[in-house]
């Protein structure tokens, strides 16, 4: 750089005491923004949470579609069969393929509120028309009844949900409460959710998630962590809107 005699200028040297404040500057701008990076990463993570109440009586069956995407992903179903002398009615939770619900030897387990629901979880399916076991219900002339399952007369226990989507897996639950009367089962959905971020689990009851990154300095941005799409009362049983997975047999499991 020249001044206006064409002669070459030397650059002025910054005093010591500017120069250190502009480097405090640059490193406060590094910082804030990898901090502004951080908290958008930390913002994918959301849990989606729907409240609902859906009714499911004697053979009722609800098309349960986690991340509204216009794919069943569960059906919970209750099926009856009355005889002249016998009866059985069963509560199941059937899974789209590729999915499955937390359970063990065909039932599926009746999570309390705060259970881990993952990747280290045991999860379990079946290509039967009834899908996994919740509870059952068998009574005879000969042998009386019998019972099967952990929902018997429960409120509020939770299905473990691992499903997919875009072929990537997800974790979610489902909120829901059984009344038994000697032979009449009744599932209340009251509500479900899921983890947006793939292989990634939650809490049985969970419906937000915390961001990871938090500020010493200053107050930290308060952002949505759950979304909620709204609800709708539903006294009638919502029937499945996709038979492409939905075999469903008129026997016994």
């Amino acid at each position: 750089m020249k001044d206006s005699f064409g002669r070459p200028r030397t650059p002025s040297p910054l005093p010591p005491a500017l120069h250190q404040r502009l480097n405090v500057y640059a490193l406060m701008a590094g910082a804030t923004g990898v901090s502004v990076l951080a908290l958008g990463q930390a913002a994918e993570a959301r849990i989606i949470y729907t409240k609902t109440h859906n009714v499911i009586a004697t053979n009722g069956i609800y098309g349960l579609d986690l991340n509204h995407d216009g794919v069943l992903d569960f059906l919970i179903q209750e099926r009856g069969f009355p005889f002249s002398s016998s009866g059985y009615n069963g509560l199941g939770a059937k899974a789209a393929f590729g999915n499955a619900v937390v359970g063990s030897t065909g039932l599926a387990a009746a999570l309390s509120s705060g259970a881990p629901i993952g990747p280290g979880q045991h999860f379990i399916s079946t290509t039967s028309a009834f899908g996994e076991v919740m509870f059952n219900v068998a009574c005879s002339v000969e042998e009386g009844c019998s019972t099967i399952g952990k929902w018997g007369n429960v409120s509020n226990r939770y299905i473990g949900l691992k499903f997919l989507i875009d072929g990537k897996t997800h974790y979610g639950w489902a909120r829901v409460s059984v009344q038994v009367q000697a032979r009449s089962i009744t599932a209340t959905l009251t509500g479900y959710a899921y983890e947006t971020v793939a292989n990634q689990g939650l809490k049985a009851g969970q419906t937000s998630s915390k961001p990871s990154v938090s500020h010493s300095s200053s107050k930290p941005s308060e952002l949505p962590n759950s979304i909620t799409p709204g609800s709708q009362a539903k006294s009638q049983t919502q029937q499945p809107k996709s038979l492409g997975w939905l075999a469903l047999g008129s026997g016994r499991p």
